[in-house]
């Protein structure tokens, strides 16, 4: 696979590379980043070897992500070329209550300040960044359709958001004639499958695009992490990470391990070839710091994973059922007892009448 298979994102015309470039870590405004030459060397990289899609958000390093991207299209060109994604709902405004969210208000100063700080007349795919409970669905998705229109953003997306708020949202705006979300962008690695309950069926039942953020979980599956294994040094960790070294999580490390050293290849491209193996995945989002980090993560789409070490993955990040999920996993043998359905086996019910004369 090569970043220019492009793939078409969700129920839309879109076009976007396999793997799109995160750019959370453009600059060191958050104290953990890359530097401005770095960053601009990556996007050579990205884009040099035919990646299309760039992903941001307004808060990313307080801002200047944004504006590295801005700066960078200013000086050599090609902005038309790429899909530009950025995001709303996070305050750059302390003590402002309409400075995030997604209220109208909040997504139109949002996205002209974006706009300003990424130099450029459009935003290619807009995503609302969190759940805003205090402002209805309508708002938002009208607030977002009238953007639309405008010409001001081409598509939309939702991210890290309850499935049953996504699923209304998108019934509303398909009833409506609205524009619907064409994207979901969630968290999802071998380390966090709990999307696989309701999220991910969720998107690609209403045809939306999958990206997914931290397919590396913060680093856990970069290699740098083991049970007596841990980097060290200043700023070792992503924020959160500690907290996530648990033996559940080193049992993972351990089997995407075993199964890089029987490829030959490294537990990162491991893990980000795991996730482009997963159903409706479009496009993982990668999180590189330096440009030896985007080098190994690239190499991500020259692995071809065999079937049974997909299985071994599986197997060992296996999430946890919830509920309903768990109780579903045995009612196909009441509704079925005995019957195969779309090649769905079932064992007979036993507490179901063996004969007619049995039934009342």
């Amino acid at each position: 696979m090569k970043l220019t298979d492009y793939r078409t994102l969700g129920r839309s015309g879109l076009r976007v590379s396999p793997l799109c470039l995160g750019t959370m870590t453009f600059g060191t405004d958050w104290t953990f980043g890359a530097e401005v030459d770095v960053s601009r060397a990556m996007l050579d990289r990205y884009l040099s070897a035919g990646g299309n899609f760039i992903d941001t958000a307004n808060i990313y390093t307080k801002g200047h992500s944004e504006a590295i991207l801005g700066d960078y299209f200013a000086e050599r060109g090609g902005r038309e070329r790429v899909v530009l994604a950025t995001k709303f709902c996070g305050s750059l405004h302390r003590g402002d209550p309409n400075a995030g969210g997604a209220g109208r208000k909040a997504i139109h100063q949002q996205l002209e300040q974006s706009l300003r700080r990424l130099r450029t007349d459009y935003v290619d795919l807009y995503w609302m960044h969190f759940h805003d409970p205090h402002t209805p669905m309508e708002e938002t998705l009208r607030a977002l359709d009238d953007l639309v229109a405008a010409g001001k953003i081409r598509y939309v997306g939702v991210s890290d958001t309850p499935a049953w708020v996504v699923a209304q949202g998108q019934v509303e705006a398909r009833f409506r004639g609205w524009s619907p979300f064409v994207a979901l962008q969630i968290e999802y690695s071998l380390i966090e499958r709990s999307v696989e309950h309701d999220l991910l069926p969720m998107a690609q039942a209403h045809g939306l695009g999958i990206t997914p953020w931290s397919p590396l979980r913060g680093g856990l599956l970069s290699g740098k992490y083991g049970r007596n294994r841990q980097p060290q040094g200043e700023g070792r960790h992503v924020p959160g990470v500690s907290k996530s070294l648990t033996e559940r999580n080193y049992d993972i490390i351990e089997a995407a391990e075993s199964v890089a050293s029987e490829v030959g290849t490294g537990m990162a491209q491991v893990a980000l070839a795991w996730v482009l193996s997963r159903p409706g995945i479009t496009s993982p989002i990668l999180g590189a710091r330096t440009l030896s980090q985007l080098e190994g993560n690239l190499q991500a789409l020259d692995l071809d994973l065999p079937k049974d070490l997909i299985a071994r993955l599986n197997a060992a990040s296996a999430p946890v059922p919830v509920f309903p999920h768990a109780f579903l996993a045995n009612t196909k043998h009441v509704m079925q007892s005995g019957a195969t359905i779309n090649g769905q086996a079932s064992d007979p019910w036993p507490m179901a009448p063996a004969t007619d004369q049995e039934r009342w």
